[in-house]
């Protein structure tokens, strides 16, 4: 039996559209396309509704996980499978003291509660890996007797070596501090960098005590629901300086894909606008990235969803 092919698509969970691309400035000229002067309203609303309370300028509120990499790992489908689901095991001594550390923000400094290593490994190991039907126990080698198979997209496929579900093995680790985007800005946090044999970058695994990171404020959505035509934005993909690049959620017919954004000094709002198929579709949603030019580098401004309200946080490395 066929099975669907594995495209980046998720279930269609929001009934706004998909997204726009506006790469002026939110205060500047913008060309007379329709759906900008919706998209400007409902930003306008949205940015009115954000009230954060007093830790987004004075504690410590992460946009990005607590698991994160520093550079191209050189992933091989079976590396990137393993950290995608935490599947870890360690070939050195984790040091189980706890330490103080200080993070260092634009603005400041704060010092905060730290987990030992042995605790950032802990919460990085997820479990072991599930069994692989079909593939061998140890990796790069052939099944005796034959061919292994396992699972295509058009059935069972049969192949000669297939490497197994295995672990990643941690070798080493160092303590350090490593750029997240945070409500202040961007900063430098103590992590713990995990040396591990079969990636060419570090595992980090940010340090901060799960006690001591304060979480995102809920948002206040604006009472209408998205005009048609308009389309949510999903995550941050990268900040660099002006530029933006956001993730849209798009149907999987949808054309004309435009990144929309609204900007002021202290928020920024994004979403995007596309032109609806007509037909059949399938109910899927596409994650698209799309990128905007800011009027001024973003620096420590919230950058909101233009459906939900929520800020956005970067999306998973």
């Amino acid at each position: 039996m066929r099975r669907p092919a594995l495209l980046l698509v998720l279930p269609l969970l929001l009934t706004g559209g998909c997204a726009a691309t506006d790469v002026g400035p939110a205060d500047g000229p913008r060309s007379p396309t329709p759906g900008t002067e919706v998209f400007d309203q409902r930003a306008g609303q949205v940015a009115e509704a954000w009230r954060p309370g007093p830790d987004w300028r004075t504690g410590y509120v992460p946009l990005e996980g607590p698991t994160l990499l520093t550079g191209d790992p050189g992933f091989t489908p079976d590396t990137d499978a393993a950290f995608r689901a935490g599947w870890y095991r360690a070939e050195v001594p984790l040091p189980p003291t706890r330490v103080g550390g200080e993070i260092q923000f634009p603005d400041g400094r704060l010092t905060l509660p730290l987990v030992s290593a042995a605790e950032a490994y802990r919460q990085l190991d997820q479990g072991d890996p599930l069994p692989c039907p079909g593939r061998p126990k140890r990796p790069g080698r052939p099944t005796p007797g034959g061919p292994t198979v396992e699972p295509g997209p058009d059935g069972w496929a049969t192949s000669t070596t297939q490497t197994a579900c295995l672990p990643l093995t941690v070798t080493g680790v160092t303590f350090g501090a490593v750029p997240v985007r945070t409500s202040r800005g961007a900063a430098q946090v103590p992590a713990w960098l995990f040396a591990v044999k079969e990636l060419a970058t570090p595992v980090v695994r940010l340090a901060v005590a799960p006690t001591a990171v304060t979480p995102v404020p809920e948002p206040t959505a604006p009472a209408r629901p998205l005009a048609d035509g308009l389309v949510a934005a999903q995550d941050l993909a990268a900040v660099d300086g002006t530029r933006l690049t956001v993730r849209l959620g798009v149907g999987a017919c949808d054309t004309g894909i435009t990144p929309l954004v609204w900007e002021r000094p202290d928020v920024v709002v994004v979403g995007g606008r596309v032109t609806r198929a007509t037909g059949v579709c399938p109910d899927l949603l596409k994650l698209e990235p799309v990128t905007v030019t800011l009027a001024a580098p973003l620096g420590a401004r919230a950058v909101l969803d233009v459906f939900t309200g929520a800020p956005l946080s970067i999306a998973p490395r």
